[in-house]
């Protein structure tokens, strides 16, 4: 991506962050908090540039999401708080080393109805039409979090969405910028997975595969469901009620709990549908798992993006003992 594309969020930037994105010459940063403006503009001063600002606005909408994917409460660590907006803006436009050409905001991610987006939209509103008066605008930045289908979810329309935005932010002369995110690659990805045993203990039963907690934590971290889907011809007229766990050496290593699905046996395939986000980012070497491959299929043809990780990747940057 381009860096004149680019818009830098996140609560927790460092200042050699700050400095390689200047550098690059990014389209915006996304400024989450007055003390990070400040460093921006300090840092900004001492290379002789103008760093690009969007304030995040905190407007205080549920987004009716999971509690740790919820961005947009004012209990939230994300983003300005909408009644400290015009103040601050005030206050940037004496600040060295910054100009303002935006503002926005992010209320959750994996949202499922439009209201959400329509509250914070009406709140940025009423907050532009205001701000303007004091400096030109250029950009409104509304985030993400339009959700998916992961099996069981009706999730709203792309053109609802736009029409839920732009009816509210009817600001023709500026920018809408925003992430599709999820919406792009969450159902376009897979993850396969390989049945490895399958286990009784008492009146429960486990199918135990290859993949777990470390290569998709979705399902522990946010009790998130998935589809499976076998890849070959399974026994159909025989379901049984089972968890589908991972390796790994903790009872929140699952991809599913309770769930009827095909009578799996050792050696067969398994692809665990929607994989697409929030799965290789989040994935980790716990237990000391080597990452699996990714391989992008296009157009009929399959090519390896990312090989998989051996032994020698998970140890290569230790510093071995001079004792």
């Amino acid at each position: 991506v381009p860096a004149h594309r680019i818009v830098f969020s996140g609560v927790g930037k460092t200042e050699a962050e700050m400095v390689e994105a200047l550098q690059a010459g990014i389209l915006l940063f996304c400024c989450e908090s007055e003390a990070e403006l400040r460093t921006l503009s300090r840092i900004a001063c001492d290379l002789g540039t103008t760093a690009p600002i969007s304030l995040r606005v905190n407007p205080d909408v549920d987004a009716n999401t999971h509690p740790y994917i919820s961005t947009g409460l004012k209990d939230n660590k994300f983003g300005i708080p909408h009644n400290r907006i015009f103040d601050l803006f005030r206050e940037m436009q004496l600040m060295p080393g910054i100009i303002t050409k935006g503002v926005g905001f992010h209320i959750g991610s994996q949202l499922l109805d439009l209201e959400g987006f329509r509250a914070a939209a009406r709140i940025m509103r009423n907050l532009v039409e205001e701000l303007v008066a004091l400096a030109p605008l250029e950009y409104i930045d509304v985030g993400g979090g339009l959700g998916i289908n992961y099996g069981r979810e009706n999730p709203p329309d792309a053109g609802d969405y736009a029409h839920t935005i732009l009816s509210e932010l009817p600001f023709e002369d500026m920018t809408i910028v925003f992430e599709p995110g999820r919406y792009m690659v969450g159902n376009a990805g897979v993850l396969l997975t390989r049945v490895l045993y399958n286990k009784v203990n008492q009146s429960k039963r486990f199918i135990i595969c290859d993949a777990g907690m470390n290569d998709l934590i979705r399902p522990a971290l946010y009790q998130a469901y998935h589809d499976f889907w076998p890849l070959a011809e399974m026994r159909l007229e025989r379901l049984v009620r089972a968890d589908l766990v991972g390796p790994v050496c903790e009872s929140g290593d699952f991809l599913a709990r309770d769930r009827e699905l095909c009578d799996f046996q050792p050696g067969d395939l398994l692809a665990v549908a929607s994989a697409g986000a929030y799965s290789s980012v989040m994935a980790s070497n716990y237990n000391t798992r080597p990452r699996p491959p990714e391989v992008l299929l296009s157009e009929g043809r399959a090519r390896l993006v990312r090989r998989r990780e051996t032994y020698a990747d998970l140890i290569h940057l230790e510093v071995p003992s001079r004792d």
